[in-house]
């Protein structure tokens, strides 16, 4: 908002005070409203439209504070200045809790009350962006926002919607790589009471286990070589809003403790302290594992997993919803025009059967990419199935490839050799692929140590 819009209303009984805040106001480019009182610059703030409120504390008839909790009544929100003698400071500083921005001592130096009133139109203008952009989260983020046509899906997202109603209840999405986890917990946090707050998301998975207490706890100075400084971590990130632990199956036992301890009593430690800190935020896990045969296996705390599963939710993959194909289909060209810039007139009816009849093992995430692989290919001319990086049958591999314990390989041998460490690379890359990018995934189907397979990738 610029001086030349920004109107000032300024409230004083001394006719002196308001001709030279008034002119002081014109000089810089303001439009200057004037009342004697609070009874006047109410009538005043009811027909016209006014930016900011300056007013002397003691005034006949309605005085400054009596003007501001009046305003507050009637729903009027305005930077409001407080003028005050030196004798009642404290008064001034005391209704600066009610709702006033800022107070100013008479007499006042021009400059530092310009530079007063330009503080707090700013303040005022970045607040109500603020208020703006938190509405369009709520918008982008939304329930109605997630497209699907499948009864399936719709139950899912009733449920979901329950639940983010309430404020600390902790939820468990389960799902395949690429279903849209991540995308739903958003919606439960952008639907729910802490909406206002942070949305904080943590991969697990893709932060090594010495690091991920002190990324998630937040860690004191000295607490451990390089730590020169005390750092939150993603919990004091999170405070009052959510937090979202992603492959929540690839947590270190004894981090699955300290989680829990923070799920039972609602407290935490930064790592090399013994200060508790309250955690107020609600917790959501995510992951493509199955928790249950884990506890059987004694790679997840049962304890946990009772405490984590107290909320939740399998979200289908596509070849569960293929009534959903065409929809999303249709809705991420249209993300891909306005990103590529281009005509992308949309999919021929041989693509779409294509797409339909796949069985999408990277779920959204792989239609998702293979779409904007086709618009990337493709000039203002519908979609073939030739534009599709996707196989017919659905496998890289021979029709003997899919037997139990049996790997079909075909493999182009160059005559100058070819070194087996790029044979690795493409099967490493292979598997990744076909766990739609998943690394823990992947290297649990090369039967691989996972340390050992992010260190060959």
């Amino acid at each position: 908002m610029g001086n030349h819009e920004a109107t000032v209303l300024i409230v004083d009984d001394d006719e002196v005070a308001l001709l030279t805040l008034g002119s002081i106001l014109k000089q810089e480019g303001f439009h200057a409203l004037t009342a004697h009182n609070g009874l006047e610059a109410l009538d005043i703030l009811e027909r016209e439209s006014a930016d900011m409120v300056i007013a002397d504390q003691k005034m006949p008839r309605m005085d400054g504070p009596g003007l501001l909790k009046e305003m507050k009544k009637r729903g009027i929100s305005l930077p409001f200045i407080m003028l005050t003698g030196h004798g009642t400071i404290d008064m001034a500083v005391a209704t600066m809790k009610d709702g006033a921005t800022d107070y100013m001592v008479k007499p006042f130096e021009p400059l530092d009350m310009v530079a007063a009133i330009r503080r707090n139109l700013e303040l005022q203008r970045l607040n109500e962006e603020n208020v703006k952009l938190k509405s369009q989260l709520k918008e982008q983020y939304s329930f109605h926002n997630i497209v699907t046509q499948s009864p399936l899906m719709k139950r899912v997202l009733e449920t979901a919607e329950k639940v983010s109603t309430t404020i600390n209840t902790s939820v468990a999405i389960y799902g395949e790589s690429g279903t849209g986890k991540e995308v739903l917990a958003r919606a439960i946090h952008f639907s729910g009471p802490r909406m206002a707050n942070n949305f904080v998301a943590v991969n697990c998975a893709g932060i090594p286990a010495n690091l991920l207490e002190s990324e998630l706890f937040g860690h004191v100075k000295g607490a451990f070589t390089g730590a020169d400084r005390d750092r939150d971590g993603k919990f004091g990130l999170a405070q009052k809003g959510t937090i979202l632990l992603d492959e929540i199956g690839d947590m270190p036992l004894e981090l699955q403790a300290k989680l829990l301890r923070v799920l039972q009593e609602r407290v935490y430690e930064k790592v090399g302290s013994h200060h508790s800190i309250k955690a107020d935020f609600r917790i959501i896990v995510a992951t493509n594992r199955n928790l249950e045969e884990m506890v059987g296996n004694g790679s997840f705390r049962v304890d946990l997993f009772h405490r984590v599963s107290s909320f939740p939710i399998t979200l289908p993959p596509l070849r569960e919803r293929k009534e959903d194909i065409p929809l999303l289909a249709n809705y991420f060209l249209g993300q891909l025009r306005q990103e590529l810039g281009k005509q992308l007139p949309g999919l021929s009816e041989k693509a779409m059967e294509k797409l339909v009849r796949y069985e999408w093992p990277g779920n959204i995430r792989e239609l998702k990419n293979c779409l904007e692989r086709a618009a990337i290919l493709t000039e203002d001319e519908l979609i073939q199935p030739k534009h599709l990086t996707i196989s017919e049958d659905n496998s890289r591999a021979a029709p003997g490839g899919n037997r139990p314990g049996h790997i079909h390989l075909v493999v182009d041998l160059p005559e100058e050799g070819f070194s087996m460490e790029k044979v690795t690379e493409e099967v490493l890359k292979l598997a990744l692929e076909k766990c739609g990018g998943n690394k823990s995934k992947a290297a649990d189907l090369l039967k691989l140590d996972r340390s050992i397979f992010y260190r060959r990738l």
